[in-house]
């Protein structure tokens, strides 16, 4: 259901922007997104000396399309359209390395914050999984999350789960069972943490759960179309 709240720190906000922020709501969709998201490569910050947090997309090159239709989506939260993000090499060249945009701060926001991070107001790493998350879960979560951190290969989908504690990967599987009957496992990456995965009979029930939220851009993550090249 959408919520509105009012703000407890419009003293810190920009005049203009009060009205604004006190009327926004959060739909369905656009919780969905946040939260499939957060599983995925979402990204959330209390700034210092703020008392709201905000959220961050941010996708490399190729997925500017992903990062349009994210935008587009969240657009009531954030007043800055999604830019270039760029790095420099050895030599200080600068080259370009992403596709991202932020939301405003709202106590909306927030309410996901402490329910994803381990209370650090500063880490924009170290996320966790919320014990409650399969009331969170539905098939456009689901989509997002593989839109952000799935891979698809020899029939078979991963996850990309190197975010999440093996108490968090056990929840999840869980969650996906009890909500969706789907079977997940998991596996250690080297140093990199746990991958999820699901067999060749899990990956097709997920793919028939997720292919009507899927863009036409990001439907190799599913294997209905061949990875785009990488010039």
């Amino acid at each position: 259901m959408p919520n509105a709240v009012g703000s407890s720190e419009t003293k810190y906000w920009h005049k203009e922007w009060i009205e604004i922020k006190r009327k926004i709501v959060l739909t369905e969709k656009q919780e969905s997104l946040i939260i499939g998201s957060l599983l995925g490569d979402g990204t959330m910050r209390i700034g210092k000396g703020a008392r709201n947090a905000n959220f961050k997309v941010e996708h490399k090159l190729e997925h500017k399309e992903y990062v349009e239709w994210k935008y587009e989506i969240l657009k009531p939260l954030v007043f800055t359209p999604p830019r270039m993000s760029y790095r420099y090499d050895d030599r200080r060249r600068r080259y370009p390395k992403s596709w991202w945009f932020r939301t405003i701060r709202h106590p909306l926001l927030t309410e996901f914050y402490y329910r994803f991070y381990k209370g650090d107001k500063t880490r924009t790493k170290g996320k966790r999984i919320p014990k409650d998350i399969q009331r969170d879960l539905n098939p456009f979560v689901m989509a997002v999350w593989i839109m952000d951190d799935g891979c698809y290969s020899q029939r078979r989908i991963d996850l990309s789960t190197y975010s999440f504690s093996l108490s968090d990967i056990n929840l999840l599987q869980k969650a996906l069972n009890d909500r969706f009957g789907l079977s997940a496992g998991y596996c250690k990456d080297r140093d990199k943490g746990f991958r999820m995965y699901f067999n060749c009979k899990e990956t097709a029930k997920l793919i028939e759960l997720v292919q009507p939220y899927i863009i036409p851009s990001m439907r190799y993550k599913i294997g209905l179309v061949s990875e785009p090249r990488r010039d």
